[in-house]
């Protein structure tokens, strides 16, 4: 499995906006769906958005859509997340993970779907 190193999260004043990266090693990165997910403390982990790894198509929880913007660089080996307008209840843990296998559907998001994670990057939005 890849490598993953998510960072760019911080604490931000609702209505603030973050971008998140996450590093990945290994030459397959681009044959594969990447996902961003997030946990808060005693809650469960889940699903934020996805990216095609052709890079045409997007998948977004209801819960960001409009708000944040999945996007990828797989020539820096890197995915991105843009969280604009973010609320108090976005705050969490953020993890990139990629799907079990290649060329994947972007519409798979169940965690059972992601086999690689990455050690996650605080996101705080205070109201």
């Amino acid at each position: 499995q890849v490598q993953l190193v998510e960072s760019g999260g911080g604490l931000v004043q609702a209505g603030g906006s973050l971008r998140l990266s996450c590093a990945a090693s290994g030459r397959t990165f681009s044959n594969y769906v990447m996902g961003w997910f997030r946990q808060a403390p005693g809650k469960e982990r889940e699903f934020v958005a996805a990216i095609n790894w052709s890079l045409s198509t997007t998948y977004y929880a209801d819960s960001v859509k409009g708000r944040f913007i999945i996007s990828r660089d797989n020539a820096k080996n890197t995915v991105y997340l843009q969280m604009n307008s973010l609320k108090p209840e976005d705050t969490a843990v953020y993890y990139c993970a990629r799907q079990m296998g290649p060329y994947g559907s972007v519409w798979k998001v169940s965690l059972a779907d992601f086999g690689s994670w990455g050690q996650g990057t605080q996101v705080t939005v205070s109201s």
